[in-house]
């Protein structure tokens, strides 16, 4: 999963867009673009990548991301199975933050809209009646046409403004990374090869090797990069998985810590609760009430 730069297709009457997309997401590409995204998934399960979070998705999950931030949603394996049922159903809404001109952002009525799109650059996961507001002015802005759709979409925006009904997903990420875009391909490798990699020994003289850097240094870069270590980060990635794997309840959870990497069950235990606050079984029982 190389970052990408994204060109969103706009069309030549439109100035913005909005889909529903009733694909599976691979998740093979990790990218970025200058539109703003409000991503509604209405149905649908997996993980996503958002930043610097690792996180896992599922039905009715509303995220609305700022400008270059990157991300990629990966759907769980069954839904590519051949004759699986399983169906993805999202609604993404994408426009520039000057798509209604420059000079608009400096009415004194919309001095709140830039202080939104600055938010939206730690990725902001939208809650509570706010989420169902928004999803209904999802549905009518995919149906319509012309002069209303504006309407809409200015509907939209102001209701993002005014909310409270939200948290931040990746709040270090925008400050670290948006200004050395150059960086990306570089730590992106490193990305690509622990998601393909999680299951297995990862070591650390490979992964510096990959980066072009000492491993004294590989580690310095990869904090600095991401205000968080290395093992940190692979360990994150496993508990995700490890987190999916036991909502899906297909397997024990000794087969789930050592199938996600870790060596011991008291070990996955242990990181297992520091990075989710409870047991694995705990997890598992709330997850399947």
């Amino acid at each position: 999963m190389k970052a990408h730069f994204h060109k969103v297709p706009l069309e030549p009457a439109k100035s913005f867009i909005i889909r529903f997309d009733p694909k599976p997401l691979t998740g093979e590409l990790w990218h970025y673009h200058p539109e703003l995204e409000l991503h509604y998934i209405v149905k649908g399960d997996g993980t996503q990548y958002i930043g610097d979070s690792i996180s896992n998705f599922s039905d009715g999950q509303m995220v609305f991301l700022g400008e270059n931030l990157p991300h990629a949603w990966r759907h769980k394996e069954e839904y590519f199975e051949e004759n699986s049922d399983l169906k993805n159903a999202a609604y993404i809404l994408q426009f520039h933050p000057n798509c209604f001109g420059q000079e608009f952002l400096k009415l004194p009525e919309a001095q709140s809209i830039p202080a939104l799109f600055e938010k939206a650059k730690q990725g902001l996961v939208i809650k509570g009646e706010t989420k169902v507001k928004l999803a209904e002015l999802l549905q009518q802005l995919e149906q319509t046409v012309s002069l209303k759709s504006i309407i809409l979409l200015l509907e939209i925006i102001k209701i993002l403004s005014e909310t409270e009904e939200y948290s931040t997903i990746s709040p270090g990420y925008a400050y670290s990374h948006l200004s050395n875009l150059s960086e990306m391909d570089r730590l992106e490798k490193i990305y690509s090869y622990v998601l393909a990699n999680y299951g297995n020994k990862i070591n650390l003289s490979e992964i510096a090797d990959l980066a072009n850097l000492s491993p004294s240094a590989f580690c310095r870069y990869f904090k600095t990069m991401t205000n968080k270590t290395f093992f940190e980060f692979v360990i994150e990635i496993r508990i995700s998985n490890a987190c999916r794997a036991l909502k899906e309840n297909k397997q024990s959870t000794q087969m789930i810590c050592y199938d996600c990497g870790f060596n011991t069950l008291s070990n996955f235990y242990k990181h297992f609760n520091k990075v989710t606050g409870m047991t694995p079984f705990t997890y598992k029982k709330q997850n399947l009430s």
